[in-house]
């Protein structure tokens, strides 16, 4: 009996990979309508460790009115996998990678410095070895938590990188508040996204799944019009997503210049859970993707600054429940 036990409890632990060994650093907000517990950023017990996504970014759960909005949308965990994070989650385009000889280092914003291993191409799903992770500086309040970031490199890029993630008083509303300044001395240009990676009430991706634009949207790639299709304002699906199939745009269409177009809603039509996304800035990019357990728009914006330049930008989630068919 002894032994019989002693080899459940070994099948169990190999089984124990999809899920963190240990609780990792996390903290909790509410605003008393929508509830949140996010992972804190440490690069020994964090979470998240990989090199894609900003590390303040890692959401562990998120509920409005008895619904979840955030879940694990993966089913292999690892903490080093580029993309083992729950979202809303953002990623910077790399700083100095295309100029940078193997060996030399880059720069990840919300990561730190990193090494470029060989003359291949910047990938997002390729693990890099971390030579500085910069300093991590987290307040915690009941409604709110704010993160510091600061890097400096050797080859000339610097930042403060402030981020807030706060719940809105009184509105079932989450806000993520950015303040980049450049301390260093050479101009930042990159782009940054959010990955969204919504997972609403457990709910499958298909067709009681859609996302919604204020343009009239067009797009095309792996399962379009296969598998998704546009419908003037909407995605919508022909059926339910398989697992291990996905669909992908490299770039949706129909969008203008102005920042009233970033105005992006996820809309479960089972049970009306829904989220509203908009922000303060222009759409640069609209990639989309999605697989059987989440639907992702990926909204990209803009940014520079010169030395000793700050930019700023905000993003809005507004949770609601729509009218069920």
């Amino acid at each position: 009996m002894k032994k019989n036990f002693l080899s459940a409890c070994l099948v169990l632990a190999l089984c124990a990979g999809a899920v963190p060994a240990a609780d990792p650093p996390q903290a909790t907000i509410t605003n008393g309508i929508v509830q949140t517990t996010l992972y804190l950023p440490d690069a020994q017990r964090g979470y998240y460790r990989g090199t894609r996504f900003d590390w303040s970014g890692a959401f562990k759960s998120l509920t409005h009115e008895g619904h979840r909005y955030v879940d694990q949308w993966f089913s292999d965990y690892n903490p080093n996998t580029h993309d083992a994070i729950n979202g809303p989650v953002e990623e910077f385009t790399a700083l100095g990678y295309a100029e940078a000889m193997p060996g030399e280092t880059f720069v990840k914003i919300g990561v730190g410095v990193l090494r470029k291993p060989d003359a291949k191409a910047y990938s997002f799903a390729r693990s890099y070895e971390v030579v500085n992770p910069g300093t991590w500086a987290v307040k915690a309040n009941p409604d709110r938590i704010g993160f510091l970031h600061e890097l400096t490199d050797a080859g000339g890029y610097g930042y403060r990188y402030a981020k807030t993630v706060r719940l809105s008083a009184g509105k079932p509303e989450l806000v993520l508040e950015h303040r980049l300044e450049n301390t260093g001395q050479q101009t930042i240009e990159t782009s940054v996204y959010n990955h969204n990676f919504f997972v609403i009430d457990g709910q499958p991706t298909g067709p009681g799944v859609e996302i919604r634009f204020p343009f009239e949207v067009r797009g095309e790639g792996k399962g379009f019009d296969s598998l998704i299709r546009a419908e003037g304002n909407r995605l919508v699906y022909a059926r339910n997503l398989a697992r291990h199939e996905n669909v992908y745009s490299a770039g949706l269409q129909g969008f203008g210049s102005t920042a009233s177009d970033y105005d992006i809603r996820i809309e479960n039509l089972k049970t009306g859970a829904s989220v509203r996304a908009t922000a303060d800035r222009p759409l640069e990019k609209l990639v989309f993707w999605a697989c059987s357990t989440t639907s992702c728009p990926e909204p990209y914006l803009r940014l520079r600054a010169a030395p000793g330049q700050t930019v700023t930008w905000e993003i809005r989630y507004e949770f609601y429940q729509k009218n069920t068919r």
